[in-house]
């Protein structure tokens, strides 16, 4: 039985979400579509994974100023 811990814990966010994975897929080169994205390689949805994380640090940083 697999574990899923990949829910959204606030609904309301949910498009935001999304709409924040499909910018960070665009910066780092990768075709993401609205629906099932199984082609994708590991290092391409690491590079999204790493983006968003990379600009939510940043924007942290820049709320502590």
């Amino acid at each position: 039985m697999a574990n899923r811990n990949n829910r959204v814990l606030v609904p309301e966010a949910k498009a935001g979400l999304n709409q924040f994975k499909m910018e960070s897929a665009r910066e780092v080169g990768v075709n993401l579509k609205d629906g099932y994205n199984g082609d994708l390689t590991a290092r391409e949805a690491g590079s999204i994974g790493g983006n968003m994380v990379k600009k939510m640090v940043e924007s942290y940083e820049q709320g502590l100023k």
